[in-house]
């Protein structure tokens, strides 16, 4: 493994142990050359997994850009990280155990959809509103209807602010 700060070729692992999810193990690493401490994550990767994205070019799947995308729609949203790689974890064994290598950017962004509606409503907003192509305030009010209707509150029934009149 090459030393992020110096890039010597040389590092040597100073502990391994299971990751919190239990899906990876966690190396503490030490560069002999510059003394630098780096920690690196390993995985299962059972196939290579291509994405199609809609103009029809392939490009390689990405955890990380996975993992990105649920953390700018969940941006200053209580939502725990283990919850959040707990979800990242899922969509990536489900989309590594379906047999399929090519699997279109549609299909991730449903899982993503999926995944957020039952982490946090204002993050499923968000992500589908990029994700869906909002243009007009009539889409929002769609999806926040949807999410009414899950969760059986009537769209009368927003809460009341203590600041508007009575």
């Amino acid at each position: 493994m090459r030393c992020p700060y110096c890039g010597s070729e040389d590092t040597q692992v100073k502990d391994s142990r299971p990751a919190e999810d239990g899906t990876s193990i966690r190396r503490r690493r030490i560069c002999p050359d510059c003394g630098g401490r780096f920690t690196t994550f390993e995985r299962v990767q059972l196939r290579e997994l291509m994405i199609i994205k809609k103009t029809g070019r392939k490009v390689p799947f990405e955890r990380e850009k996975l993992q990105r995308s649920f953390e700018i729609a969940l941006r200053k949203r209580p939502v725990e990280r283990d919850r959040i790689e707990r979800a990242v974890s899922g969509i990536v064994r489900r989309l590594e155990s379906s047999g399929e290598t090519d699997i279109s950017s549609e299909e991730i962004g449903l899982q993503v959809l999926e995944a957020l509606k039952s982490l946090d409503d204002v993050a499923f907003v968000r992500y589908a509103s990029v994700y869906r192509d909002f243009s007009h305030a009539e889409d929002f009010e769609k999806v926040i209807a949807e999410i009414n209707a899950r969760i059986g509150r009537e769209p009368d029934d927003r809460p009341v602010s203590p600041y508007t009149e009575s």
